[in-house]
C-alpha cells in the first residue's frame, strides 16, 4: 500500500497562520524558521569537520568549505528580509548554489581523507529538500 498525504489549507491570519482550525505563530525573524535552525547547526559541524583539516588547508580547503556553508543560511536570513517574492527566491536560489558547492567541498575532504563527512553530507541534503519546499511555499504565495 502506497503513503497518503494530507494536505490542508493554508489561511494567513494577522501574524499567525492558519492551518486546518490550529493556529500556528508565523515566523518572526530568520531565526524563527526550522530550515535555518538546522543550516545553522550545518555549519557548525563543517566548522567542526574543518578544524582537523591539515594545516596546509587552512588557506584552501577549510577556508572555501567554511566560506560555502556559511552563505547558505546568511543568503537565507537575507532573504527572509526581502520584501518582494522575486527578492526571496533570489537569495534562496543563491543559498542553494552554496548547498550544491559544499557538497562539492564534502564530497573532495572525504576523498582526501580528512574525515568522516557522511552525517554532514545527510544533513546537507535535509536542508536542501526543507530549502527547496520553502522556496515552493514562496512561489506561491501571492506577493
Amino acid at each position: 500500500m502506497g503513503s497518503r498525504r494530507v494536505v490542508k489549507k493554508l489561511r494567513m491570519r494577522g501574524d499567525e497562520i492558519q492551518v486546518g482550525r490550529i493556529a500556528v505563530e508565523k515566523a518572526r525573524t530568520f531565526q524563527d524558521v526550522k530550515l535555518w535552525q538546522k543550516a545553522h547547526k550545518w555549519v557548525l559541524g563543517v566548522y567542526q569537520l574543518t578544524n582537523a583539516f591539515p594545516k596546509s588547508e587552512q588557506f584552501c580547503l577549510t577556508s572555501q568549505m567554511r566560506r560555502a556553508a556559511i552563505s547558505v543560511p546568511a543568503n537565507f536570513a537575507e532573504g527572509f528580509r526581502k520584501k518582494s517574492k522575486a527578492e526571496k527566491l533570489r537569495y534562496y536560489n543563491i543559498a542553494q548554489g552554496s548547498l550544491s558547492e559544499s557538497q562539492y567541498f564534502l564530497i573532495l575532504a572525504d576523498d582526501l581523507g580528512y574525515g568522516d563527512t557522511s552525517e554532514l553530507m545527510e544533513q546537507l541534503r535535509e536542508v536542501d529538500i526543507m530549502l527547496d519546499a520553502y522556496m515552493s511555499r514562496v512561489g506561491e504565495r501571492g506577493k
